[in-house]
């Protein structure tokens, strides 16, 4: 007999022009200025009503993402406070629907302060996810070294958007089981800053650079998670046989590297299956299911994050700002384990990884090898 646990609601949005149809079928087809003035002024709504969630020792709970409409180029355009009002009123839809713990998606919690602003202002508790992310991430990471028979303990790492929230978190969990790390982020001032609070308590040597393409040409292990809406990784940067994961939405890697690099492994790290039979239904299709663009069952990291915290009633503000605190992400792993939750089969440029696809990536690798050393 299944035990109901806080319900929870998770502001989600648009990640590009494409994905708009996503969310309102009646958009596809519709030119590009058009859309961005219609999601200039729609309001917030409910996509998606969640059920099924339910841990192995049957605790369940329910919620619904809430749309903010707004696209990522328009969340880091717009005024702030227009911003946040959009955010906020995605909130007060999932508390009128019941929810008490709320999750920011994708940019609403990169906006401004990451989530501080919004939670002093929100009626409920609320979580950006980004702790849960890290932890899937450094899984995923490492994962990918071991499919690619690299050693970590002699690898050069590279975290893209080291100043992050999510990247100077990854930083200090990746320095322990690596040779070297390269810190990359834009803002030379900020990243030379923070290298230096930190180099001094890693164990492993260190380094900062402003260029991307220089660092993911020395490293072996990359990950990336930067509020970029452009492509950051490049095919041509890559090493033979390099793993790339990345944390970001929308993605830092150019689907060229699908094309032109088949001895890369690049995997999508922020993903999770869901415990129990998740079941993401639409709201004003019904009948219909909201397609997260994943495998059925899963879900991102930073939504399983606030699932988690009303499974387990930790109704409380969770992850917020720019300093991440590495006890809670150890602690949200334990928390998302206990509830049934775990890290999500090998994914990348929206194509499963199989087995079969990581031997022949293996195989590239090696051929490639030859070539260079031929």
């Amino acid at each position: 007999m299944s035990v109901n646990r806080p319900k929870f609601c998770f502001v989600v949005h648009p990640l590009s022009l494409e994905d708009v149809a996503r969310y309102e079928p009646s958009a596809a087809g519709k030119g590009a200025p058009i859309v961005r003035k219609i999601m200039e002024w729609m309001p917030a709504w409910n996509a998606a009503h969640v059920t099924g969630v339910r841990t192995p020792d049957g605790r369940e709970t329910e919620g619904w993402f809430v749309s903010a409409c707004l696209l990522p180029e328009q969340m880091l355009e717009f005024p702030r406070e227009d911003v946040y009002k959009r955010i906020l009123r995605a909130i007060e839809i999932g508390v009128e629907l019941g929810a008490e713990v709320a999750g920011l998606g994708a940019f609403t919690g990169v906006v401004g302060d990451g989530g501080v602003t919004i939670a002093e202002r929100s009626p409920i508790p609320v979580t950006t996810g980004n702790s849960l992310t890290i932890a899937a991430g450094i899984q995923s990471l490492f994962r990918g070294a071991d499919e690619m028979g690299i050693d970590a303990k002699e690898a050069t790492a590279v975290v893209v958007g080291a100043t992050g929230s999510i990247g100077g978190a990854c930083v200090k969990l990746i320095a322990p089981k690596v040779k070297h790390v390269i810190l990359v982020a834009r803002n030379q001032t900020r990243l030379q800053k923070f290298h230096e609070s930190i180099e001094g308590e890693l164990p492993c040597t260190s380094s900062c650079t402003t260029d991307i393409s220089e660092a993911v040409r020395q490293g072996q292990l990359i990950l990336t998670a930067t509020s970029s809406t452009q492509d950051v990784i490049q095919p041509e940067d890559l090493q033979t046989g390099a793993v790339v994961c990345e944390l970001s939405l929308p993605h830092d890697v150019s689907r060229r590297v699908a094309e032109e690099r088949p001895d890369v492994l690049v995997t999508e790290g922020g993903n999770m299956k869901l415990p129990g039979a998740p079941h993401f239904g639409r709201v004003r299709e019904p009948g219909q299911e909201f397609d997260l663009n994943l495998p059925r069952g899963t879900a991102l990291a930073c939504m399983s994050e606030t699932m988690v915290l009303a499974l387990e009633n930790r109704l409380e503000n969770y992850t917020l700002g720019r300093g991440i605190e590495l006890e809670k992400v150890i602690e949200i792993q334990e928390m998302a384990a206990r509830c049934g939750f775990s890290l999500a089969d090998m994914r990348a440029f929206d194509t499963a990884i199989t087995p079969e696809k990581i031997a022949a990536t293996r195989a590239a690798a090696q051929e490639r090898r030859k070539g260079v050393m031929a």
